[in-house]
């Protein structure tokens, strides 16, 4: 407990809460100590049941019943306790020894009832507490067998009426909710460790139909359905472990299930259940898992089911007839077989899928560039160069951008083909940009600059036009040798600059004024810098983190 401090609450709750928090420390009431857990009561706008949970390495949490805590926030009313904590920190170990106490006397008190006063108090306790009542109805439709019955119990408890306004669980129910959900899978557990996994199987299964009905209607921001989803899956899987089902039942609800859309909320995976389908089983998998597919071969589900059985057989040939059924128009999916081929030693075929994706894709500027960059590999590692430099050739002709002019670049360098190459590729941009296409100017820029050919690109800009970033570059780059036209360019840009206000604005400008400066230095004008400044902190002056910025950096 001793890990608790001022900050870590401040922190946990931001300045807000926390000091909105220190007016409530007399508020707190009812403090219970468990190991590493503290609760209270908490009054506010009304009384709030506040929990801390301390201790280990991780930082404190806590839980509160109020609006904003319910919302997931650490609140005013778990910063007050902390701070109660904090201030009674010496009587902390003496509370959790009271409440092992209590804990003790309230179990000898219960044992020394009759069973006449033990069952009036637990009929009391129902009456009032309704939550308490479902969970010992549950407990004894499950001791008579009453298979009907514990269905019944479970369809309630998935029911999401109580909670519901308008048909939808908001956010402030949803905990209530989840948690008497979550209760149908300690039923079904109870059920298997009893002797009657087939119950559990059955119940398992239309419990996942059931939470996947309601799932949408939930708010379920905190993910407490998906632990309870992944909780029947559990109970599932344990059942059939205990009761082995029939494999050939079993793998049709399997397929089914993974085909169906409550497979996104349990994810169970069929492959998890090979060691109970036997070979029959298995063969029954494959068959339904290929008939389904067969039904629907664009079908998303359908073709991952198939995938996954045929990997897991190593049928590598029913993993392409699967990608071969539905080809993108792209060349993904040829991509997707070459490299399934390739992992199977099947080089040349894997080469052939390739080459077949580029010729069927109508249009190169919309191919998938990761099939392009697989080909032009498999070119270059064979020593097929020229073919490596025709590909790159076709994409960057038909897409135009400095990522496919550098990939050409390398495959023409490695063929030792690059200036002709070049040359096509530099014309072929300065003739779009010719056609007044802005693009086409601005990668023309791009690439000039990534061959280090400054000059060049400078030429380009002015012809053709370029952004203020690529000018900025430009500058950049030309400051050292040609610094008036460096100097040129950064006072166009920072013209815009001195009529926005905020941070970010001063900080471009400054970082324009250095520059401006390097540049008035290397032609030998300091002075007219000087005045440009005082000019400019004259009318700049009432921008006070402006000014301040240009006195750090002795502007």
């Amino acid at each position: 407990m001793g890990g608790l401090t001022e900050a870590k609450l401040r922190a946990l709750a931001g300045e807000r809460s926390y000091e909105r928090g220190l007016g409530y420390v007399d508020a707190v009431s009812g403090i219970e100590v468990d190991d590493g857990r503290i609760r209270a009561s908490v009054r506010g706008t009304e009384r709030y049941e506040a929990e801390l949970v301390l201790g280990g390495r991780g930082k404190p949490t806590g839980t509160c019943d109020c609006p904003y805590g319910q919302e997931g926030n650490f609140c005013k009313h778990l910063v007050a306790l902390g701070l109660t904590v904090i201030a009674e920190q010496a009587d902390l170990p003496r509370r959790r020894e009271t409440a092992r106490d209590r804990a003790r006397d309230l179990d000898t008190w219960l044992s020394g009832l009759s069973r006449k006063d033990l069952l009036a108090l637990v009929r009391d306790e129902i009456a009032e507490d309704r939550q308490l009542r479902r969970r010992l109805e549950l407990r004894a439709a499950s001791a008579r067998g009453d298979l009907a019955g514990i269905r019944s119990r479970i369809r309630e408890l998935f029911d999401i009426g109580p909670f519901a306004q308008y048909g939808y669980v908001e956010y402030t129910d949803a905990r209530a909710y989840a948690d008497q959900a979550g209760q149908a899978v300690t039923v079904i557990r109870s059920l298997t460790t009893s002797g009657r996994a087939a119950d559990a199987i059955a119940l398992a299964r239309e419990a996942i139909g059931m939470l996947a009905a309601v799932v949408e209607n939930v708010d379920d921001s905190e993910g407490r359905l998906g632990e309870i989803s992944a909780g029947l899956a559990d109970a599932h899987h344990d059942a059939c472990r205990a009761g082995r089902p029939d494999p050939e039942e079993l793998a049709r609800w399997l397929v089914t299930h993974a085909l169906d859309d409550a497979a996104d909320l349990t994810d169970i995976d069929p492959l998890d259940y090979e060691d109970l389908l036997d070979e029959r089983g298995m063969a029954a998998l494959r068959r339904h898992a290929s008939e389904a597919w067969k039904a629907n071969r664009t079908g998303w589900a359908e073709k991952h089911l198939m995938q996954r059985l045929a990997k897991s057989g190593r049928d590598i040939d029913t993993v392409i007839a699967v990608h071969a059924a539905d080809l993108a128009p792209n060349g993904h999916t040829h991509l997707l077989i070459a490299r399934e081929l390739d992992t199977a030693g099947r080089t040349a075929e894997a080469l052939e899928w390739a080459e077949r994706g580029i010729r069927e894709t109508e249009d190169l500027a919309t191919v998938d560039t990761s099939l392009v960059d697989h080909l032009a590999d498999r070119y270059t590692r064979t020593d097929r160069l020229a073919d490596a430099v025709t590909l790159r050739r076709d994409h960057f002709t038909a897409r135009p951008t400095p990522l496919t002019y550098q990939r050409l670049r390398a495959a023409a360098r490695a063929a030792a083909c690059w200036p002709p190459e070049r040359e096509k590729a530099l014309d072929l941009l300065r003739a779009d940009a010719e056609r007044k296409d802005a693009h086409a100017g601005r990668v023309l820029v791009d690439v000039l600059l990534d061959d280090e050919d400054v000059d060049a690109a400078w030429q380009a800009a002015g012809e053709y036009g370029a952004g203020d970033d690529q000018w900025l570059t430009l500058a950049d780059r030309r400051r050292p040798t040609r610094p008036a036209d460096a100097l040129a360019v950064y006072r166009r840009l920072s013209a815009p600059l001195t009529r926005q206000t905020g941070n970010h604005a001063y900080e471009q400008l400054v970082g324009l004024l250095l520059s401006m400066r390097d540049c008035h230095g290397r032609l030998g004008t300091p002075d007219d810098f000087t005045a440009y400044t005082t000019d400019l902190r004259t009318t700049q002056k009432r921008k006070r983190n402006l000014m301040r910025l240009m006195d750090a950096h002795g502007l």
